[in-house]
């Protein structure tokens, strides 16, 4: 068959005279129109930084790793409607983030990671400096670290001498409203480590970080049980997300 003949069933191959013209068969298709949204984001955040993104436009640019063929950016509002913001979509517990349609595991694993990796970054800064003259930092990290769990958690934040930090361990998880804590084991694990003072730490998930009269009692006995073996109980903080109180501010240690 001749080459004209190749063409005839082909659309759009012969013009009004019938002259075969060349098609090219792999021409592009008409530009979607979110062609290079994302490079626009992109340059936006590197060029002003997260100041010039809205919380959704931060959760769409992280999600640009996890789910490359999709528009997210409906998915971002849809996490930043359900959760409240940025900070909440990624301190959400991973069931919450699955029950979202559209998130893949790779999406939440990478949320999560973010948030893994704000909480190090907060803790180092605590790390390399007397925890006394970097209150902020450590004020900064134990928000980082518990603000937003769903439940109680308390947290014994020992330290040397110098006052740099030892350990942040993990000493109990309860209830929504409730942590189990026993004086003999808090002073118990001082010792251990070798601290010469430790600063209590626990949150409300309820948001409100007033202290209750539990918390006030269980403190009281602490510092009772830790002053004859020589570690000093410098503060207890309660977190919230609605801020956080010092007991030692409060006067009430």
């Amino acid at each position: 068959m001749a080459p004209e003949d190749d063409a005839h069933d082909l659309p759009g191959l012969r013009d009004a005279q019938g002259a075969v013209f060349a098609v090219d068969a792999k021409a592009e298709k008409p530009a979607s129109p979110h062609a290079g949204h994302r490079e626009r984001l992109r340059a936006r955040f590197m060029a002003a930084g997260a100041e010039a993104l809205a919380d959704h436009e931060m959760i769409e640019l992280l999600l640009f790793g996890a789910l490359p063929r999709i528009d997210t950016k409906p998915l971002a509002k849809t996490l930043i409607e359900r959760f409240g913001s940025y900070e909440e979509v990624l301190a959400a517990p991973p069931e919450r983030l699955r029950a979202i349609k559209g998130m893949s595991d790779g999406a939440v694993a990478l949320l999560k990671t973010v948030e893994a990796a704000a909480i190090r970054l907060a803790r180092k800064s605590v790390q390399t400096k007397p925890v006394i003259s970097s209150w902020t930092a450590l004020l900064d990290y134990c928000k980082a670290a518990i603000a937003r769990a769903p439940v109680e958690q308390f947290r014994l934040l020992l330290l040397d001498r110098k006052n740099r930090l030892i350990e942040d361990a993990v000493m109990a998880e309860g209830t929504i409203d409730h942590t189990p804590v026993y004086p003999r084991e808090i002073v118990k694990r001082a010792l251990e480590a070798g601290a010469s003072a430790m600063i209590l730490v626990h949150n409300h998930p309820s948001g409100d970080p007033t202290p209750s009269r539990a918390d006030i009692e269980m403190t009281k006995a602490i510092a009772a049980a830790a002053k004859p073996l020589g570690v000093a109980v410098h503060d207890h903080l309660v977190i919230g997300r609605g801020g956080h109180a010092s007991f030692k501010e409060l006067g009430l240690l």
